[in-house]
């Protein structure tokens, strides 16, 4: 057995678990990160999913080392990619032009940008990065987790990690389980939350769908047709009761509406003039760059039907939205089998769109679709690993509920609440996709929020700190507190969480049941990282459904 002793180990390489330990190195600490793939970065590259952000992300009121990460992105592109000048220039350059987001990316670019952010922590030894290692076993004494130990995938290898601060960044909240730290599964009842669009009854297994994404490009006149799925049949057969039909169509549920709508790949629909499905998460648009010296033209295509050359658009669409069998609180047969039949849908969807889908103009299939699994790093062409949209939570020394957030659930007008401890901020509409218990969405408007330090604090252990989706905030606040940016931001936090209390000599509750030292934990997160803490109350009282589609800079600082 290899043995290893830091002063915080951050276990999953995330978004939220790559922040938390860039942090804690930042402030003086040395850090293990251990991560369960061979890449960095969760949602945004192992998941393949682009940044879902707030209009704000480009100012201010965005982290700055969240914005350095975005920042170096761009910069990857103009360094390495035959970019026409126009958009090379532009600095608010998306690589994608997807609409989704105003950085749509390649995953591995991310990966890039990550390990470049992380390179001269290495090198001073400050950071050690521990790949294809998962938790197996963690060592508690009382309230506190003394150790973890890793399966090393590669050989099977056991590895023991010693660390003073744990913190869990992993997708569904491994440790919490490992370590026996109290925590909650699926969907709380009203009776226990009072919130306004929870389940009347609490369900553990009322679980957000999982989506297994994967790339793709069209090569018109080719044949890519992949092998027929085994549950392909089953997939067209199959249908949920809050569907309007099979998945393996065009048609699906709007998620704040619930109206049925119909999207096409390629073109947008006149019966609901929804935009096309390509251009919503195309993470690379081949009319920006030059090729043989010529720029194309024009950027971007005018019509929706003109697919570029060197066009990559993700598939992270509702048909892929996996709600069969959860995750959480089932044993191992069943949660290999929610994996498995999750990766069958999204090549079934795939299969259709290749053989059978109607096309607008007549006919059916697109067998040019071809699967790009040199950009997700995989053999097969599917994201190393799903999209996971919910996780373990702790109970927490305060936990953040729809009445704290929501628009319906609070006063007119009053804005979301106002935390004296607030660590960071987040803004994006509660969106809770499909479930394991048979639930539509739940899409609802809410105000820009605060992340609160007593979100970040179980009630029992000490030393243990959650970096991911897996803080103080029920099954319907976790639906605006999963994002990308707000990830980070909490990692961030953990991380800077974990350094005050080592350097303070202190628990990190007691730094937030001291005034005194709250507020220079604050002044330090803001003065030192750059951390911003608080909305504007124009920004804060206005319902995010109500904010510009477009990138605001407000005051922008530089990355």
């Amino acid at each position: 057995m290899t043995e290893m002793r830091c002063a915080v180990l951050v276990v999953g390489g995330g978004l939220g678990g790559v922040a938390a330990a860039l942090t804690a190195a930042r402030l003086g600490h040395a850090v293990v990160l251990t991560e369960e793939t061979d890449w960095l970065g969760g949602q945004l590259t192992s998941q393949a999913v682009p940044p879902d952000e707030h209009p704000w992300i480009e100012s201010r009121y965005a982290s700055q080392s969240y914005r350095r990460l975005r920042s170096k992105i761009r910069d990857y592109y103009r360094r390495n990619y035959p970019l026409r000048a126009s958009s090379a220039a532009d600095a608010l350059l998306n690589p994608g032009l997807g609409y989704v987001s105003p950085l749509c990316h390649e995953p591995r670019v991310a990966v890039a940008a990550i390990e470049e952010m992380l390179a001269p922590w290495r090198a001073l030894g400050q950071v050690t990065t521990l790949m294809r290692h998962r938790p197996a076993t963690a060592h508690c004494t009382g309230d506190r987790v003394d150790a973890v130990t890793f399966e090393r995938q590669t050989d099977g290898a056991a590895v023991t990690v010693t660390a003073d601060y744990v913190i869990d960044a992993t997708e569904l909240g491994d440790l919490l389980e490992l370590a026996g730290v109290e925590h909650v599964i699926g969907a709380e009842g009203q009776d226990d939350t009072g919130e306004l669009h929870a389940a009347r009854h609490p369900d553990p297994l009322d679980q957000q769908a999982i989506s297994w994404c994967y790339p793709l490009e069209h090569r018109d006149g080719e044949d890519n047709t992949i092998d027929k799925p085994a549950g392909y049949n089953g997939w067209r057969a199959r249908v949920a009761d809050f569907w309007p039909g099979s998945q393996l169509s065009w048609r699906d549920v709007h998620p704040i509406t619930l109206a049925s709508r119909e999207r096409y790949i390629f073109d947008g629909t006149a019966d609901t003039g929804e935009r096309d499905l390509w251009r919503y998460r195309r993470i690379l648009a081949g009319n920006q760059f030059v090729r043989d010296g010529v720029a194309p033209s024009p950027v971007p295509a005018a019509d929706p039907r003109e697919i570029a050359q060197g066009d990559v658009s993700l598939v992270n669409w509702p048909q892929i939205d996996y709600w069969e069998l959860p995750l959480l609180g089932v044993d191992e047969e069943t949660r290999q089998g929610a994996l498995e039949g999750a990766r069958d849908l999204s090549l079934s969807f795939l299969y259709w769109m290749q053989s059978e889908a109607p096309r607008p103009g007549g006919g059916h299939g697109y067998p040019g679709l071809r699967l790009r699994p040199d950009a997700v790093d995989t053999v097969d062409g599917l994201a190393k690993m799903p999209y996971i949209r919910e996780s373990r939570r702790i109970q927490a020394e305060f936990t953040v509920l729809e009445q704290h957030v929501g628009v319906d659930a609070r006063a007119d007008g009053a804005g979301s609440e106002v935390f004296e401890d607030s660590v960071g901020l987040g803004s994006y509409r509660i969106d809770l996709h499909p479930s394991t218990a048979g639930r539509t969405y739940i899409d609802v408007d809410c105000y820009p929020f605060q992340i609160p330090l007593g979100a970040l604090l179980p009630v029992r252990v000490e030393n243990l700190l959650p970096a991911n989706k897996n803080i103080g905030t029920t099954h319907i606040t976790n639906g605006c507190y999963r994002l990308h940016p707000a990830e980070w931001s909490i990692g961030e936090a953990a991380g800077a969480l974990a350094a005050e209390s080592l350097t303070a000599g202190v628990q990190p509750r007691a730094i937030r049941a001291d005034a005194t030292r709250l507020a220079d934990f604050q002044r330090r997160l803001e003065s030192v990282l750059g951390v911003p803490l608080a909305w504007p109350d124009e920004i804060r009282t206005a319902p995010c459904g109500r904010h510009p589609a477009t990138p605001q800079l407000v005051d922008p600082a530089p990355a």
